[in-house]
């Protein structure tokens, strides 16, 4: 039997060890899914540690380690013969891993196909998002790039995920389905904190938002796919016929500097709360905002999409978001991203003006069972490693008649 890590209860079997590459673990939607994740799979069973690409600490690092799991940086991305040798070294120090499970979109064929030669048995892709437009009109040496990495995908990967079907062609190609190797699995969310009671007031004066504000909230990271210029264009035309208009932007990145920049040149400062990283993004999509905007140019399928919906939140999105997201709720409004600013802002302020005929409570309801609750999620994750795990005993036994 393999050596057990010392805080491990030992167990009649070994536990499978599971290797996450992802960018850092900040709050961001496939993050956050992976400690909902963490934080409810059985610990004993499976040891998961996180390869990120970062020095810095990031948001999760902390409950992370104070769970027993290992944060192991893996640099020079950009550096591809440096790279090959951080990882290898990686894997053959905190090794033997049964499992590692790369959420890099294309980055992720070079990892597992370094995976491959050190002789991790299985070796999961995981798209998260669809990128089949952006990769379409991409430079030369770009699409060189992300052809060679599904490539790699295509002959390293011993399974893959994907959060929609449109996830699943963006990294499997068109004819995903054809391959046992490739299915979706839907993320997951805990449904705990929506069925706490919160107190809104608080909130709006924490943000410094008044009690009888029309607020438009937005979760995402500050990057060209979250499309933050047509959210303040949208903005600045629903402030004009509703002055106590606030638009509340949760999240950081890059961009967002600009953004704040562009916010004084448009005179909206007053109107826009710029709140940064929060760790209570469904008490604020219970309680502060009115309606949930997201006109991203792409997605997989936003986690923040479940979140909105379990918290009963009409929303507008852009059609290019995966129909997969509907629940069939009352919520969910699409427009096109060729539509102008002012047909946005229309039907926002349209929404506003209407009630739902459902109530919050039958809303969440839906969701809970619905593939979107965490306990579902994980029990098909589960389900799919311990698939994949017995089937590599079996080969590794020779039991193969």
């Amino acid at each position: 039997m393999r050596k057990q890590n010392h805080h491990h209860m030992l167990v009649d079997r070994p536990s499978i060890r599971i290797l996450h590459a992802v960018g850092g673990m900040n709050r961001a939607g496939t993050e956050t899914w992976l400690m909902h994740i963490l934080r409810n799979i059985d610990r004993d069973l499976f040891q998961m540690d996180f390869l990120v690409h970062t020095d810095q600490p990031s948001a999760y690092d902390e409950e992370i380690r104070a769970l027993g799991c290992q944060i192991i940086p893996c640099l020079d991305r950009s550096k591809p013969w440096l790279y090959s040798r951080n990882l290898k070294r990686i894997l053959r120090e905190y090794g033997p891993y049964d499992i590692i499970h790369s959420h890099v979109h294309h980055f992720s064929g070079y990892i597992l196909w370094l995976a491959k030669q050190v002789g991790v048995p299985i070796r999961i892709a995981h798209s998260h998002n669809d990128t089949s437009e952006v990769d379409a009109h991409a430079s030369f040496l770009r699409r060189l790039y992300t052809t060679l990495m599904k490539g790699f995908i295509q002959g390293s990967a011993t399974a893959g995920l994907a959060a929609s079907r449109v996830s699943a062609v963006a990294l499997f190609g068109d004819d995903w389905e054809n391959n046992t190797r490739w299915q979706v699995l839907y993320c997951g969310i805990d449904l705990t904190p929506f069925k706490t009671p919160v107190d809104g007031l608080a909130l709006r004066r924490e943000l410094g938002i008044p009690e009888d504000a029309f607020v438009i909230g937005h979760v995402g990271r500050f990057e060209e796919q979250k499309n933050h210029l047509f959210i303040l264009e949208i903005a600045a035309i629903v402030a004009q016929k509703e002055p106590g208009m606030r638009l509340l932007l949760i999240g950081d990145g890059i961009l967002r500097p600009m953004i704040e920049e562009k916010v004084k040149q448009m005179s909206l400062t007053p109107c826009i709360i710029f709140a940064g990283l929060r760790s209570d993004v469904p008490q604020l999509m219970q309680s502060v905002m009115n309606i949930f905007l997201l006109p991203s140019i792409h997605e997989g399928l936003p986690v923040v999409g479940i979140e909105a919906q379990a918290a009963g939140l009409p929303f507008v999105l852009s059609d290019v978001v995966t129909e997969e997201l509907d629940r069939g709720l009352p919520l969910i409004r699409r427009l096109s991203l060729s539509q102008s600013s002012l047909q946005w802002s229309d039907l926002i302020l349209d929404i506003w003006v209407k009630k739902l005929d459902i109530s919050k409570p039958e809303m969440l309801n839906i969701i809970e069972h619905s593939p979107f609750n965490i306990q579902n999620s994980l029990t098909n994750l589960v389900d799919f490693y311990r698939k994949l795990w017995e089937l590599t005993q079996v080969i590794n036994e020779g039991n193969l008649k």
